[in-house]
């Protein structure tokens, strides 16, 4: 029996497109760009051709085209784990759910999904300007807790290492991290041999989380010195951002691939920091869109 999906759960505007995106199902592409921010919806777009629609609702912008034949959405999601939630449900809705009849349709429509971003480098050879695709991500936002089949998805022997290194029990710095990888064949088309494959944290927050502290002492002072210390099976945590493990997690449960390419604008190591990126962070959109 086809799973039914009411209105209270999958909510459809009159106009027939997804609540909060506000796309219709035949606006989406197969290959999906993710940015943060809605400015640069406009930035990646300005290199499509073709393009099928343009909306916007709140902090989501979508546009669909073509780049050298390549028919691909780009979508903003806005900032953190919750938004992904968002916009990765809404997305697999309008491939996998007809929203005629609010049923799964019988056959899997599998999406390949990139987040371009900017991240926090955690290593000497992160520095800034350096591009990184998320190997694997720990998630500090929790988001996939509260999914079935979230322990067959995760490494949870990376997750109990990382655990026992930070020393973190009770509620300090709660909810326990989970540790998801990336699609592995979409790694290898995006980050080829010119960018660093890392693991990085998704954190829940842009201060306290990651380790910044302004008025409020941090719970855990030595955070980020275990952080940058923490090694397993070779593996050293790359750097700091807010939404690869929320997709990497619900990608993988959808049956969707995905991954996260990152450009280094502060080292945290050697407390150096640029903030003029958004001139030179076109060079990486522009080889994701050639490798997607």
């Amino acid at each position: 029996m086809k799973k039914y999906f009411a209105s209270s759960e999958l909510i459809i505007n009159d106009d027939g497109s997804v609540f909060h995106l506000h796309v219709k199902p035949e606006w989406l592409a197969d290959k999906v760009i993710l940015v943060g921010d809605p400015g640069r919806v406009a930035l990646v777009g300005s290199h499509l051709e073709n393009r099928e629609c343009e909306v916007e609702s709140r902090e989501f912008k979508t546009i669909t085209g073509t780049y050298k034949g390549k028919r691909i959405t780009v979508v903003s999601t806005g900032i953190g784990c919750d938004n992904i939630d968002i916009v990765m449900n809404e997305l697999d809705a309008l491939a996998n759910i007809d929203f005629n009849t609010r049923e799964e349709k019988p056959q899997l429509r599998q999406l390949e999904l990139v987040r371009i971003g900017t991240c926090g480098g955690l290593q000497p050879n992160t520095p800034v300007g350096t591009f990184i695709c998320s190997q694997k991500s720990i998630g500090f936002d929790g988001l996939l807790n509260f999914y079935s089949g979230r322990n067959e998805v995760c490494d949870l022997q990376f997750e109990r290492a990382f655990l026992n290194h930070m020393g973190w029990s009770g509620n300090m710095c709660a909810p326990a991290p989970y540790v998801i990888d990336a699609n592995a064949e979409l790694i290898e088309r995006i980050a080829a041999d010119d960018m660093v494959r890392g693991v990085t944290i998704a954190a829940g927050g842009f201060f306290g989380p990651q380790g910044r502290e302004l008025r409020i002492p941090l719970a855990d002072p030595k955070q980020n010195e275990k952080i940058e210390n923490f090694e397993y099976n070779g593996y050293r945590i790359t750097n700091f951002e807010m939404e690869s493990s929320a997709l990497a997690g619900l990608s993988r449960l959808m049956g969707h691939k995905a991954t996260t390419v990152c450009m280094v604008i502060a080292n945290r190591l050697i407390k150096e920091a640029n903030t003029g990126y958004k001139n030179t962070i076109d060079v990486l959109i522009k080889t994701v869109l050639d490798r997607i």
